[in-house]
């Protein structure tokens, strides 16, 4: 199946990028938009066909209703973890330090 962002297919670089984010606990649906320009739909989509069943399965039940993977119901806004050592990422792009 063709995954088309409103601008671009994917590589499948950037939907393995998008597999390795959805299965984040703290990374937002909201953050894979803001990157990849895909929607929450599009992104459960996109798992479906690109993984097994039941990998499938145990992430929908991993992930539904889970605070952390939308934006509005975080009970933090800021605080998120970074290690010091982690480069700086704008807009999917590693700068150098």
């Amino acid at each position: 199946m063709r995954i088309v962002t409103e601008k671009k297919e994917l590589t499948d670089l950037e939907k393995d990028r998008i597999i390795e984010m959805a299965w984040e606990d703290r990374t937002t649906f909201d953050a894979i938009l803001l990157q990849f320009g895909l929607k929450e739909q599009q992104v459960i989509d996109l798992m479906r066909t690109e993984m097994k069943p039941s990998s499938f399965r145990m992430w929908r039940e991993r992930v539904q209703g889970r605070k952390t993977k939308h934006e509005k119901l975080r009970d933090f806004r800021e605080g998120r973890f970074k290690c010091t050592m982690q480069r700086q990422i704008n807009n999917n792009k590693i700068s150098k330090r």
